[in-house]
């Protein structure tokens, strides 16, 4: 088959009209073209007047090796790849242990699922609880302030991403079509068909819970064994000349788990399993973060702006933004984790701090359109002098944070008029609070530095100048955010291993190596398959 890319129509047109473009395109008649397939719509909302709707099309035709020929200097002409997912391995009979996954995210779910679908039965150990008692808990935290730090946003079957908007596209390259494999597993799970073609595919909160558990009931059937709360507490490492060789991990409740091949995806906020991981010898280094606020904006007047009078079309949904402002004093200010009609949610993992993260449902029929807006800080000029330094720094926000909202986990929060003119708020506007438990209405100058403030100060009036309203006085900022990604990197190698300790295997957002559910799926594969080589080359060299 043939790939088309590019193929550009108005918003309105009929069905007729795709046709019609392969046609022109190809410079074919009708009896020419056997079929097509619909691979990838997105949308160009540049000009609210006149959207452009841009098509990626498979095409079966006659003739296909000559129009290859004709089309060979065209770049949006092309053959269609094989992106069908192949295991590398099959599980050897003769394997010594079970490969352990530690996290159950979206990176420890799609290791063990290639684990698991490649025979080698994984042992999963999630510190957290199944996904429904976890949601559980955690819509608890926000109705009545009760946290577990056990279970909660961060922690527990499906991870972070689970409360989130469910985004499953990022600008990692995938040129082994992984994040196909991704998609596919997730529509088989029962997520909607249409996030095979649309160019920004999100599944929202509700609907993953289902697919979560879906998934882990395919993962058990092929043999795979799930242990929840279930927390690491240490490696038991060998030493190997300067380095380490993992053999086995002690387990909370004083169980010993005796194993060689280790994926570690604990995610971005297992503070304490990586000071524990550091303290052990674990290579690990420093990485940038950032740091900001949520913003709340009604979803209403983001559509208008972004769409005009094609506000409330079907095929658009609820619109999105995605906004960067390099400001005078070197910070660069950016919009992050965009939920359209979503809410913004309390995403504490530790005792009296505050965190906020964002969500949407499926549906994104919420009020209120609400995004990061976060300064990019590094551990050369924020945080230097210790590998886990940027931790610190977080909980020194989220504990100012707890205090600031009044020590019972309400968040602060300012009017974006009150904030760009440096004075505190006494009452909400138009655009009414999403935060549960609550929130304390304050100046949140007090809760981040004041190179933070400053910046954001800089970038919302620059924003406004991109979509009009965006500094309305009565949009409202709730703090803080800073668990924009993981503040360490676990260092690895090009096996996959970390640098040094043989048989470890940092992977996605928590080790530094993915940002969002998709490419954390993508991240986790890609580690599963480096695993399931290295068992079958241990075996081969034991002979």
């Amino acid at each position: 088959m043939l790939r088309l890319t590019d193929i550009k129509l108005p918003l309105d047109h009929d069905e007729q009209a795709l046709e019609l473009a392969i046609l022109g395109k190809l410079k074919i008649s009708k009896d020419q073209l056997i079929s097509f397939n619909l691979f990838k719509r997105g949308y160009d909302a540049r000009n609210n007047k006149n959207i452009q709707l841009i098509y990626t099309l498979d095409v079966e035709v006659k003739q296909q090796d000559q129009l290859l020929q004709q089309f060979n200097k065209d770049s949006h002409v092309r053959l269609t790849p094989d992106m069908t997912y192949k295991f590398v391995a099959e599980a050897p009979a003769n394997m010594k242990h079970r490969p352990v996954v530690v996290g159950l995210g979206p990176c420890g779910l799609f290791a063990a699922l290639i684990l698991a679908q490649m025979g080698f039965k994984p042992i999963i150990l999630e510190r957290g609880k199944e996904v429904r008692e976890r949601t559980k808990d955690t819509f608890g935290f926000w109705r009545k302030k009760a946290l577990n730090p056990e279970s909660n946003v961060q922690f527990g079957e499906g991870g972070a991403g689970t409360f989130s908007d469910g985004k499953l596209y990022s600008q990692v390259k995938d040129r082994k079509h992984y994040g196909r494999k991704v998609l596919n597993e997730f529509v088989a799970a029962g997520a909607p068909e249409e996030i095979m073609y649309v160019s920004k595919p999100h599944i929202g909160t509700f609907k993953l819970v289902n697919m979560v558990e879906k998934m882990r009931e395919k993962i058990i059937s092929l043999g795979g064994e799930f242990r929840f709360s279930t927390r690491v507490e240490k490696l038991d490492l060998d030493s190997v000349g300067e380095n380490y060789k993992i053999k086995g991990l002690h387990l909370s409740g004083g169980e010993y788990l005796e194993c060689d091949k280790v994926v570690l995806a604990i995610g971005h906020s297992a503070r304490d399993t990586f000071t524990s991981l550091f303290e052990q010898g674990v290579y690990i280094e420093a990485k940038p973060f950032s740091v900001g606020f949520r913003i709340e904006h009604e979803q209403s007047m983001i559509d208008k702006r972004r769409f005009g009078d094609n506000a409330g079309n079907p095929i658009l949904g609820a619109a999105d933004y995605k906004l960067v402002h390099h400001c005078k004093n070197g910070r660069t200010v950016y919009s992050f984790c965009m939920c359209p009609g979503g809410t913004v949610v309390a995403a504490a993992s530790e005792p009296g701090k505050v965190v906020t993260n964002g969500m949407s449902q499926y549906s994104r029929h919420e009020r209120n359109a609400n995004s990061a807006i976060v300064v990019g800080i590094t551990p050369e000029e924020d945080f230097p002098g210790h590998p886990l330094a940027g931790i610190e720094l977080q909980r020194s926000l989220e504990e100012l944070a707890f205090h600031v909202g009044g020590e019972n986990y309400h968040a602060p929060a300012q009017l974006i008029g009150d904030f760009l003119a440096g004075k505190s708020s006494d009452e909400v506007g138009e655009v009414k609070p999403s935060y549960t438990p609550g929130i304390t209405l304050t100046d949140l100058s007090k809760v981040v530095p004041d190179f933070v403030s400053n910046a954001i100060r800089e970038a919302i009036p620059a924003f406004d100048r991109q979509i009009k309203g965006f500094a309305k006085n009565d949009g409202l900022l709730t703090g803080v955010e800073t668990r924009t990604s993981s503040p360490i990197c676990i260092k690895r190698d090009e096996d996959y291993q970390s640098i040094n300790v043989q048989g470890l295997y940092p992977a996605g957002e928590g080790a530094g190596y993915a940002g969002g559910i998709w490419s954390a799926g993508i991240d986790g594969i890609r580690v599963a398959e480096a695993v399931a080589l290295s068992i079958v080359d241990d075996i081969a060299k034991a002979g």
